[in-house]
């Protein structure tokens, strides 16, 4: 999509101001007087002057932002899903939940946006991550206390318990995954944008920024996250110690290629839609 300012001279917006502000604008239909009549027009351009300085401003967002906002809704609901499943790190003994994979592409994410677009949208974007977490929480919660139909009962009773095994974790996790979530991105997009300085940065250098910021960032997250869901109920020394390697070899081995990745993709994107 095109980055558009409307109005005459000396009335451009920098663009890359405004998405640091992480707000958007929406640019207004251009109407025809040719097509009006005087009293049409009399009144048209009576209702447009309040609003004429927000349409000197308007700008429509782009296709990269768009795309990967999409993508980031998806990944916070998916990631409680699959965290069921506990993989292992080949060649190593290290076992990491499943629930990495999609986590990590919202560490890619919101580090691309912070990169590209400014840190303030990019935190923006993590507050608003839980509405799809609050809302996917609220449907499964609603789907498991549903009746199941009979025929699910008396042939599939099977796949039903899977089902509810899966979907059906505890208060505390619950709660752990938040937390751990909201602290664990707002950090990295911290340490990712902190270590950018006021220079330009070089393919390099983005890979050693996404690769310490997700390092330390995954690492806070396993701490937050382990001990506020099974602190108590077992010693969580060896659980601990496992995750924090886990996602600290992942972060240093993925994060840096997928940063690099993404902000290439960002750009792709941005300059089709501008075309």
């Amino acid at each position: 999509m095109r980055a558009k300012a409307t109005g005459g001279a000396g009335e451009g917006v920098n663009e890359r101001a405004r998405l640091h502000s992480g707000g958007f604008s929406f640019k207004a239909p251009s109407l025809n007087p040719a097509a009006m009549t005087d009293t049409q027009n009399a009144t048209d351009q009576t209702a447009q002057e309040p609003i004429s300085d927000i349409a000197k401003a308007a700008i429509s967002a782009p296709m990269g932002l768009f795309v990967y906002i999409i993508l980031y809704g998806g990944m916070t609901v998916l990631a409680g899903v699959v965290a069921f499943k506990q993989v292992q790190l080949w060649p190593s003994q290290l076992a990491v939940e499943a629930g990495i994979f999609p986590f990590l592409l919202l560490v890619v994410i919101t580090s691309t946006i912070a990169q590209l677009y400014g840190q303030s949208l990019a935190k923006r974007l993590i507050w608003i991550g839980f509405l799809p977490l609050f809302l996917s929480a609220l449907l499964i919660y609603l789907v498991l206390s549903l009746p199941a139909s009979p025929e699910m009962l008396d042939f599939r009773s099977e796949d039903l318990a899977a089902f509810e095994r899966v979907l059906g974790q505890t208060p505390r996790i619950l709660m752990a995954g938040p937390a751990a979530y909201i602290t664990s991105l707002l950090l990295n997009v911290w340490i990712f944008s902190k270590l950018r300085g006021s220079g330009e940065a070089t393919t390099v250098g983005l890979m050693i920024r996404g690769a310490i910021a997700s390092a330390l960032s995954q690492a806070v997250d396993s701490i937050i996250f382990v001990t506020l869901a099974f602190y108590g109920e077992f010693d969580i020394t060896n659980l601990l110690i496992g995750q924090v390697l886990a996602k600290v070899t992942l972060s240093i081995v993925l994060v840096p290629f997928l940063i690099t990745f993404g902000v290439k993709a960002a750009q792709w994107l941005d300059a089709r839609g501008n075309r």
